[in-house]
């Protein structure tokens, strides 16, 4: 079965002619009711998931005749605009892949995404914090269906580890004790790309989440009996200065992707970041031993066990403007079903919002259990981006300013604070 495959970022120019060019003929006019061949237009960011997405969209034909899935993936840095091009015109995608929480609100808000509460069987079974990810803030309606769940931890190599005699820490001494030792032997002890601050904000949630609290402070946030200012938010963000001295020197210079390849190369023994890197391990060193740890309870933490902090990644909607909507939503129900769980699990290396999925690949099974085990929510992500500027573009800079020595953690605490209070009001 034939799909056109769109993966690189000439789109730019000449945007409306190359969609018109790609559209499919056959699917014009309202399908429901008529014998014709239906071709669902589906677009993602997820240039990397081409092959994978094909596969899997061949398992809902097989079972599901009558409705071809063209499967188009548009560079990421690009695609929110590409989006917001097509869904605003007459040619956009029939089923959109869209983004979570407060980067969802847009299109909602332009009346661009069809309500899909009482459409879709098995929302209901999906996890809250997941599901808030695919709701307006305004009418608490659902307008899509969660695609996958991203845990933040600490990825190791086994092999470093095993050579330098070092165990996984389970307190913060042993913590700084780990990354001591490999500074001694000459390992950069952990890979981070400073150079991109969108990974910055990921990496004080890693390893400062339980210790501003988690959850409990999410709440206190939220409700305004606390800010960004309090001692103990302030005190989380201070252990980015403790351990930077277990970065590469020049940090911020170094690029999230040239991070990647120091982990995945040998050079570092442990990179910080999101289950979303499994897969492009998998795929830079396939012989890599990877193992993943929650990062241990610093001194003063708030919480009493340590969290992996998480966040819902993607979703799928119907576009309130195809001419396919029956088509779509019965696409939109198999994605809210166990088989495609699986599917996400098996071919996309992705942990699945759909539960009951289980997981082969042994360095995903531990993440999920170390999540399972303890929880919380990717702060700034999951709260902070329903206004500009976005908590974690301001986070983003601040500490890479902490790291240039311009400025330090109250400091930067206070910027957040100042940031997020231009369009967030406690209570609402």
């Amino acid at each position: 079965m034939r799909r056109r495959i769109l993966t690189t970022a000439a789109l730019v120019a000449g945007f409306t002619v190359a969609l018109s060019a790609c559209a499919p003929s056959a699917n014009s006019g309202d399908q429901e009711g008529s014998d014709e061949e239906v071709t669902l237009k589906v677009w993602s960011w997820r240039t990397e998931d081409v092959e994978a997405y094909n596969k899997i969209f061949d398992v809902f034909e097989e079972e599901h005749p009558g409705i071809t899935v063209e499967f188009e993936a548009f560079q990421n840095t690009e695609y929110n605009q590409i989006l917001t091009t097509g869904l605003a015109g007459s040619d956009g995608p029939d089923v959109p892949m869209v983004r979570a929480y407060g980067q969802l609100q847009p299109n909602i808000e332009a009346g661009q995404l069809e309500p899909i509460d009482g459409e879709v069987e098995g929302l209901d079974d999906i996890a809250e914090g997941v599901l808030a990810g695919a709701k307006g803030k305004a009418d608490g309606k659902t307008y899509a269906v969660p695609l996958a769940t991203q845990t933040l931890q600490m990825f190791y190599n086994k092999q470093i580890f095993e050579e330098q005699g070092l165990e996984v820490p389970t307190t913060w001494e042993e913590f700084i004790d780990v990354n001591e030792k490999l500074l001694a032997a000459g390992i950069t002890p952990m890979a981070l790309g400073a150079k991109d601050d969108w990974i910055l904000p990921i990496f004080a949630d890693i390893i400062g989440s339980a210790r501003y609290g988690g959850s409990e402070f999410e709440q206190r946030v939220l409700s305004g009996e606390t800010d960004f200012t309090d001692p103990d938010y302030v005190a989380s963000l201070e252990l980015i200065t403790d351990v930077q001295k277990y970065l590469t020197p020049d940090v911020v210079g170094v690029s999230y992707t040239d991070s990647q390849i120091q982990f995945s190369s040998g050079q570092a023994a442990q990179f910080p970041g999101g289950s979303f890197e499994i897969a492009t391990f998998r795929n830079q060193a396939p012989e890599l031993e990877l193992g993943s740890y929650q990062v241990p309870l610093p001194e003063g933490a708030v919480l009493d066990a340590p969290v992996s902090p998480a966040y819902a990644d993607g979703n799928f909607a119907v576009n309130s403007k195809s001419e396919n909507k029956e088509a779509a939503f019965e696409l939109l129900n198999w994605l809210a079903t166990p088989e495609f769980g699986q599917l996400v699990a098996d071919e996309l290396n992705q942990f699945s919002a759909i539960p009951g999925v289980t997981y082969s690949d042994e360095v995903m099974q531990e993440a999920w259990d170390n999540y399972e085990k303890g929880q919380a929510p990717y702060l700034l992500l999951v709260d902070f981006r329903y206004g500009e500027p976005l908590g974690t573009a301001v986070l983003g800079t601040e500490i890479q300013k902490m790291f240039l020595g311009e400025v330090d953690a109250a400091g930067a605490a206070a910027a957040l604070q100042a940031g997020i209070s231009q369009w967030f009001t406690p209570g609402e």
